[in-house]
């Protein structure tokens, strides 16, 4: 994954126990802030979320927009919010809340690469355990 689709200032630690609302939200702000996405994406988050949970399990959840906001993408890039106390995702807590937007098929290229990574439980708990961004960046970019 590169630099410009990860950026570490877009990975936030500690924010606490927010709503399944609030994480998504916070993410969608966080790629439209990083240039990733305008502001109508994040409506597309929101109505991917009621068509289809977007927790994948381990304590991780991939939001995203639904195929006709994809037009809403100006660049690929992910965000990463972490919660060590979880965030209620339906009947699931996620505890890593990673907002992605993908140009073309580089979505299904972001998709797969935090799959390689996160399908291994002890990355997912070093991430969620961790206090450096550092740390966290390493471990979600390793698999590139």
């Amino acid at each position: 994954m590169s630099s410009t689709i990860l950026k570490k200032e877009n990975i936030v630690l500690n924010v606490g126990q927010l709503t399944k609302e609030a994480a998504i939200n916070k993410a969608g702000r966080l790629l439209v802030e990083s240039g990733y996405v305008s502001e109508a994406y994040v409506k597309g988050m929101f109505e991917r979320e009621e068509v289809f949970n977007t927790y994948i399990g381990n304590g991780v959840a991939i939001p995203h927009g639904v195929s006709h906001s994809k037009d809403e993408i100006k660049e690929s890039g992910i965000v990463v919010l972490q919660s060590k106390e979880g965030i209620d995702y339906g009947d699931e807590k996620a505890y890593l809340v990673i907002g992605i937007a993908g140009i073309g098929d580089e979505h299904l290229d972001i998709l797969s690469s935090i799959a390689l990574t996160v399908q291994d439980e002890s990355n997912v708990q070093k991430a969620v355990e961790s206090d450096s961004v550092d740390e966290v960046y390493e471990l979600l970019t390793s698999e590139l």
